[in-house]
């Protein structure tokens, strides 16, 4: 049995346990020889190393686990490369959301001004990151989750634009389809999606069910309509706090829904259609990077670092044994893996990717892909995010159709900035990289994209091309 050797750039990365933790669940159809954490900042891969040495030593004793800031020894024979990059780190996300505060516009890190700043400093890592790992793995899977995805799928078409293993994904739609699939009594599994947009800017158009063929969506459209005052209240007292930032954007989700009543959006579609209700969540003094240094960033190596000192995890309060033997101990066919993809593990959306190249199964995934004709109303050089079959050779998309005009006026002018900023990181055109700004529905002025992007200049210094 063919056994694989994977590295995870960006492993020390707060999601890089959860990663770790799943690769332990696929042990059983997704064999494992080797796995590898590279990443640029050594403090922070020191703690989820140290954990991930605990682990592989309890859980999978017969995996070599390493982690390095060498490349050769990182890249070198892997099979994937599941990059989950964040250019600048923390400190310089701080920047992407409060900056654009000043100026009265959303802070996000995806989305907006931040986002293009981010997807400057990400474009170049990404490409450089991409060369290092084709120099020692010409033909590994790179498997590309990092944000913003949108702007770093545009980049690698163009730098890349023959590399049919550089896979860029995110778990987004399936979240989405998964805090509403069970409205109608069933799973993620249960259906096939059809969906188009740009990266955290699109729709599903369709649900089939896979026994039937039945097109579930509008079955679900209806029930959200018919019990949209129940599922508002329960959503509304779901929320426990300020700083409860999914549930306040799943609240308003369902509100874009009642407005927009046709189609199931994305989440992060609210930032174009309601911007000044997303600004109000957020303020110069507190963003969502806040919440994250406080919460998620302090729990997860607060996490890593108990274990790292028990030397073990078994027996212990962080067994995670009952968690993994349902999936260990499954027989049969596992080219499918549904019983990964129902599930919350972080992450899990790349098992379904993952599971249909190494069985060849052309299993269905919604991943970031040249247009062509895919919709022919859009832009044919457009990276959309759409349903596609995934085998051994690569992605094979399907024909989504045209779509309305209304999606059709958001998405081209979405596009246009996004591959504009790319031409201008690209070129280090500085007017492009003023078009950009400009252009983009969440800055729309440009004395004000003027001074944002003097501000990020500054704070950005050498992660962003010498712009002339």
């Amino acid at each position: 049995m063919k056994r694989y050797s994977v590295v995870i750039c960006g492993g020390g990365s707060t999601y890089t346990p959860d990663m770790l933790e799943l690769l332990v669940m696929m042990q059983k159809p997704f064999p494992l020889k080797k796995v590898v954490l590279y990443d640029i900042n050594e403090e922070r891969q020191r703690i989820v190393g140290e954990f991930g040495e605990v682990m592989f030593r309890e859980y999978m004793p017969d995996v070599e686990f390493k982690y390095t800031l060498d490349k050769k020894e990182a890249f070198e024979g892997i099979d994937f490369a599941f990059v989950q990059i964040r250019a600048g780190g923390l400190d310089l996300r701080n920047y992407d959301e409060k900056i654009p505060y000043k100026y009265d516009r959303i802070g996000q890190e995806t989305c907006g001004a931040g986002g293009m700043a981010y997807g400057i400093r990400s474009v170049v890592q990404m490409i450089e990151l991409v060369k290092d790992i084709r120099r020692y793995a010409p033909d590994a899977w790179i498997i590309n989750y990092s944000n913003p995805a949108a702007i770093v799928a545009e980049a690698c078409k163009i730098v890349f634009p023959n590399d049919k293993k550089l896979v860029n994904i995110c778990d987004m739609p399936t979240d989405v389809l998964g805090r509403y699939i069970g409205y109608i009594g069933k799973k993620k599994s249960d259906v096939n999606p059809m969906y188009f947009g740009l990266n955290h800017y699109g729709w599903f158009t369709h649900l089939y069910d896979k026994q039937t063929g039945e097109d579930l969506l509008p079955e679900l459209l209806e029930y959200v309509h018919t019990h949209y005052d129940e599922l508002h209240k329960e959503r509304e007292e779901a929320i426990r706090g300020p700083e409860d930032h999914w549930s306040i954007t799943f609240l308003a989700h369902l509100e874009m829904m009642k407005d927009y009543p046709f189609y199931l959006p994305n989440s992060y579609n609210l930032y174009y259609l309601y911007p000044e209700k997303m600004k109000s969540h957020y303020s110069l003094e507190h963003t969502r990077y806040d919440e994250v240094i406080s919460g998620r960033e302090k729990n997860v190596f607060n996490y890593c670092r108990e274990i790292t000192a028990l030397g073990k995890m078994k027996g212990t309060k962080y067994d995670i044994t009952d968690r993994i033997s349902p999936y260990t101990t499954v027989e049969g066919d596992l080219s499918s893996e549904t019983i990964y993809s129902d599930n919350d593990v972080h992450a899990a959306y790349l098992v379904e990717l993952v599971l249909s190249i190494v069985n060849n199964a052309n299993a269905q995934a919604m991943v970031m892909v040249k247009n062509d004709g895919i919709v022919p109303n859009l832009d044919p050089g457009m990276m959309v995010e759409a349903t596609v079959l995934v085998g051994k050779e690569g992605l094979i998309p399907l024909c989504h159709g045209e779509v309305p005009q209304f999606a059709k006026g958001l998405l081209e002018n979405q596009y246009a900035c996004e591959h504009t900023l790319v031409e201008a990181i690209l070129e280090k055109d500085d007017q492009k990289l003023l078009q950009a700004f400009a252009q983009n529905r969440l800055v729309g002025d440009t004395e004000v994209a003027k001074k944002i992007i003097a501000e990020f200049k500054e704070v950005n210094g050498a992660y962003w091309p010498d712009f002339k």
